[in-house]
């Protein structure tokens, strides 16, 4: 078993030897693709509350217009290459797929279907681009005097 742990510990470590942390300017393509997908979905959101698509409640008004603004903060972090904002959007597209997948088993009609797949063919792939992209961007260096959590 201690032979396994090691073969293991040695592929990580050849597969951070081989990682280039991102040069100053530089955007990996994922992390750009999701960036233009944040504020598609915000600005699509926005658009569809303006035209008065299905919002009937005032909290639904308020939904939209948060997730909007959930979405041009990411896109505006991403577009920053921000450890942070990657990591937040790649969590919401763990979630979208998630949840994608489990309403397959609900799903009524044929749209609900399409719409379901749709989502995981967009999400699955960019979720799993955006993993080595995170690789590489590099969190800022912590103070000796800051404490840890």
């Amino acid at each position: 078993m201690a032979q396994g742990y090691a073969r293991g510990r040695q592929r990580d470590a050849e597969a951070r030897a081989k990682l280039v942390p991102l040069a100053p300017g530089e955007r990996p393509r994922a992390v750009t693709a999701a960036a233009i997908l944040a504020a598609l979905l915000g600005i699509a959101n926005v658009v569809l509350l303006a035209v008065g698509y299905e919002v009937d409640e005032g909290g639904q008004t308020a939904g939209a217009l948060i997730f909007a603004a959930l979405m041009g903060v990411a896109a505006i972090g991403m577009w920053k290459c921000r450890y942070w904002a990657v990591l937040g959007f790649e969590a919401l597209l763990g979630i979208a797929i998630v949840f994608s997948a489990i309403s397959l088993l609900v799903a009524s009609n044929v749209a609900a279907v399409l719409l379901c797949v749709a989502i995981i063919a967009v999400a699955s792939p960019l979720f799993w681009l955006l993993i080595r992209a995170m690789a590489r961007i590099q969190l800022p260096a912590r103070r000796r005097d800051e404490p840890v959590g």
